[in-house]
């Protein structure tokens, strides 16, 4: 029987390729997203082509029992689930905070933490049942550092980056490693980046910075996943911060004050 690994956010950025990395090293990879059939469908149809072994599902994390049907879906009918992923986002954009609806704020915790927090309930426990297994936490800068017109995010991330270290308190005693990875630039990803911009200025900037030379490539990034996901545990990787060489890390920005 072959391993699972279970990404939650699969679209063709680092999702996609963390996908990919593992099928390449014999994984059964099944790979989810909320939208997008013909996207999804064609990432498993490259990972096919590939010689990959894969599955593709649609699925909103908002849903209620949705991630927990899936993991007790995989775990009864396909296999265990040895690494998973949490690669979703909750990015609403800069809004000021008068211009940002409760709705919206609690929406950006649903997704990036509160849907963290249900996946390990879901999955952790299971692992930590059979001694071993990896949870790899997509994050970012925001997790780190608050700015303006970031509320909702920089909320949601935090909490997300506080529930990994949670969970690494309990299960990594039991054999269960739990990763935190500060996406810390810009990620050359048509489906994230590239719909924030709108589909010209993103191949503007793609022309501009190079994708040698500024933005994150998420081929390599997934390679940085897999070797985390197959570290020895007097070794563990518990936070990663990714950058490309060409940007300052988050904590050399300098901040304007205004009195």
């Amino acid at each position: 029987m072959k391993s699972i690994c279970l990404i939650i956010g699969a679209g063709a950025g680092i999702g996609g390729h963390v996908g990919k990395r593992f099928a390449r090293e014999g994984y059964h990879v099944v790979l989810c997203r909320r939208s997008d059939a013909d996207g999804l469908e064609t990432l498993v149809k490259e990972i096919e082509g590939d010689g990959g072994s894969v599955e593709g599902r649609l699925l909103n994390i908002v849903d209620e029992n949705a991630i927990e049907g899936l993991v007790l879906d995989i775990e009864k009918n396909t296999g265990p689930i040895e690494v998973v992923v949490h690669n979703i986002g909750a990015q609403i954009g800069n809004r000021r905070l008068t211009d940002t609806p409760l709705k919206t704020f609690e929406l950006g915790w649903r997704l990036s933490c509160f849907s963290l927090f249900r996946l390990a309930y879901a999955v952790l426990p299971i692992m930590a049942e059979r001694g071993k297994g990896t949870l790899l936490v997509t994050s970012s800068t925001a997790s780190r550092r608050g700015n303006a017109g970031q509320h909702s995010h920089a909320a949601a991330m935090g909490g997300r980056r506080m529930l990994c270290q949670s969970l690494n308190a309990e299960f990594a005693s039991q054999n269960v490693h739990v990763a935190h990875i500060i996406i810390d630039g810009a990620v050359d990803a048509p489906d994230t980046l590239g719909k924030m911009l709108g589909t010209e200025a993103f191949e503007r900037l793609r022309q501009e910075i190079g994708r040698e030379d500024g933005l994150m490539l998420p081929e390599h990034i997934a390679d940085t996943y897999f070797h985390i996901a197959h570290q020895h545990r007097s070794v563990w990787t518990h936070e990663l911060d990714l950058r490309s060489f060409s940007d300052e890390a988050w904590w050399n920005h300098a901040v304007s004050v205004k009195f």
